[in-house]
């Protein structure tokens, strides 16, 4: 039996669904610490990210308990690879573009980059940086710009940019306008969603 629900409730979450692009994601490459997880998931829901791959060889998944931050844990599908060529196979194999963090002579800068396209990004480790098996695969880098001595921006934080220039590329291109969420997927993320 389906979970009472306001209506206001069940308002809002089709108006959230509404919203979701299913064709932007994150890579979340090894990320140990629970606090930037946490903080990741939590622009992936305020941006509309409708879920991310998680792709953990040499860190465990975090633990990242029922803080108030975790609670996007509720509202961003996760998917565990161990597999990097399939991974990235297998989100090339739906179109998307995949790129990576990083400073090399061949990076783009992020406002350069066309997030109106399918696109993946992979975030990494801030100590480790990418997986060598990921970066093989993948060559295209994108960098954020910063002007100060410290060359890297907190995994979270740099999420959350990258998130906010995909989010205002595709609302100038009036993409938040059409669900990308076929009809039938619409009703079927609303019934998984009523129950939590």
């Amino acid at each position: 039996m389906p979970r009472e629900i306001t209506p206001q409730r069940l308002e809002r979450i089709r108006d959230v669904l509404r919203l979701r692009q299913k064709d932007l994601t994150l890579i979340m490459d090894n990320i140990w610490d629970p606090h930037n997880v946490s903080a990741v998931l939590r622009s992936c829901d305020a941006f509309g990210v409708l879920g991310v791959h998680l792709y953990y060889t040499t860190a465990k998944w975090p633990d990242i308990g029922k803080k108030s931050s975790a609670s996007a844990l509720k509202w961003v599908d996760r998917t565990r690879h161990d597999s990097a060529a399939e991974m990235i196979g297998g989100l090339r194999s739906q179109g998307y573009q995949i790129l990576r963090t990083g400073f090399s002579e061949t990076a783009h800068e992020l406002a350069e980059c066309d997030f109106t396209r399918p696109t993946a990004v992979i975030l990494s480790n801030e100590h480790r940086g990418t997986s060598p098996e990921l970066a093989e695969l993948v060559p295209d880098e994108i960098y954020i710009p910063m002007r100060g001595m410290i060359q890297s921006f907190n995994v979270s934080v740099a999420a959350a940019l990258i998130l906010y220039e995909a989010s205002s590329q595709r609302d100038a291109n009036s993409m938040y306008d059409i669900p990308s969420l076929s009809d039938e997927e619409l009703l079927e993320y609303e019934a998984l969603w009523r129950e939590r």
